[in-house]
């Protein structure tokens, strides 16, 4: 497995495999190319069905110039290797093609090649299944974050700090904002009348109400296009950072614990992008907000004090319950269902650490194991229910869109 910077990237919304994905590679293809008179970039299969609605046309053209480049759509081209396709192409003065470089946006803003899992990073984790970490953890006596620490450089705590305090701002950002999202759904903002409301409860319905503002409040950052951190993608950003504000707001818990909690969250996230995927265009959205309400149950776990085995239990099934979730989203935009999606599995985050924690750990089915099979369900998923706004959800609001126009 690669650095956990892979899975905590810091950048703007509000796709991270469809806006920070396709920006990092224009920004690569013009570093090569910074001669280049004309670019032309050819999207393929889900980058294209719902590239409009994710901003990735934008993305590219603030770094190539709109004046200097034509983009191709083929959302009924599919490449074999990937669902989330780029080819770019440079040319010169006399207009004759300079260089052709096909890469693909595999989930969290990270880039590959044809045949390669990553194109940035090299292994440093010497284990890649949670069953023989977590057996690590009960010899050693030591926990996640301890190998995390193991096998990290020393900066990944100066790097995560970072990370919370990115979060930490976009919750805070995102529960001053009451205004309407971008976009032709006219998408009011929720989590300030959440946060709000919430305060008027007491005991579990506070609680709850206060997860689901914190969890609001940065995917509704995210949909606006504001600074987040991909956990383990923008479009399930705010799974994370809602179950852990709430911990450290609610619990008093240290900056020094939220870290060592994101980095056992990362390791449970980590695992799944190297053995599965966490691409909503290539396994659908259980690879998204599955993942991150795995990631976020694990986090919760450790911060209540959970046994390793007890931490892979709740991060099993965060996952387990969310097989099968499609990517259906409405208009290609990421807000419904995405929004309200992270707001219920941070609260079904919550209710997994629960669980875990009234048991020994001991279970039937591992975390391994739940990931092979969300790999195997993605990929038998039909293509229209992942990321391509063509099926579920989003074919029954066109049809309801169409139906109004009348």
């Amino acid at each position: 497995m690669i650095t956990l910077k892979e899975i905590y990237r810091i950048g703007y919304g509000p796709s991270s495999s469809h806006t920070m994905g396709p920006r990092k590679a224009a920004e690569r293809f013009l570093e090569k190319h910074p001669e280049a008179t004309r670019f032309e970039v050819t999207l393929y299969g889900s980058l294209a069905a719902t590239g409009k609605g994710h901003m990735t046309d934008w993305a590219i053209l603030d770094v190539l110039k709109e004046e200097k480049t034509t983009i191709v759509w083929e959302p009924k081209i599919f490449l074999p290797y990937h669902p989330n396709g780029m080819k770019f192409r440079s040319f010169n003065a006399d207009n004759e093609q300079t260089d052709e470089w096909t890469v693909f946006s595999v989930g969290g803003g990270a880039l590959a090649e044809e045949g390669q899992k990553t194109a940035e990073f090299k292994d440093i984790y010497d284990m890649n299944l949670a069953t023989d970490i977590m057996n690590w953890c009960v010899s050693t006596g030591k926990s996640y974050w301890e190998y995390v620490k193991e096998c990290e450089e020393e900066d990944i705590w100066d790097y995560l700090a970072e990370v919370w305090n990115v979060m930490k701002r976009a919750v805070e950002r995102g529960l001053e904002k009451e205004e309407v999202l971008p976009g032709p759904l006219n998408l009011r903002r929720k989590a300030a009348s959440y946060f709000v409301r919430a305060e008027g409860y007491q005991a579990s319905m506070r609680t709850r109400g206060l997860i689901f503002a914190y969890a609001l409040a940065v995917s509704e950052e995210n949909a606006g296009g504001g600074e987040i951190v991909t956990a383990p993608t923008c479009g399930s950003c705010g799974v994370l950072p809602g179950v852990l504000y709430y911990l450290y707001k609610s619990r008093n818990m240290s900056d020094k614990r939220i870290i060592r909690a994101l980095a056992t969250a990362g390791l449970f996230g980590n695992i799944v992008k190297t053995n599965a995927s966490i691409s909503g265009a290539e396994v659908g959205c259980q690879g998204e907000v599955g993942v991150a309400c795995a990631m976020a149950a694990a986090a919760a776990n450790q911060l209540f004090g959970g046994s390793p085995t007890q931490i892979e239990y709740a991060a099993e099934m965060g996952l387990e319950h969310h097989l099968g979730l499609t990517c259906d989203p409405v208009c290609g935009l990421v807000q419904i269902p995405c929004i309200e999606r992270n707001a219920y599995a941070a609260a079904r985050a919550m209710d997994a650490n629960s669980y875990a924690m009234f048991t020994d750990g001991v279970h039937r089915v591992s975390f391994d194991k739940v990931v092979e099979v969300m790999k195997k369900t993605g990929h038998d998923l039909p293509s229209l229910y992942k990321e391509t706004s063509e099926g579920g959800l989003a074919e029954g609001f066109q049809q309801m869109w169409d139906l109004r126009k009348k």
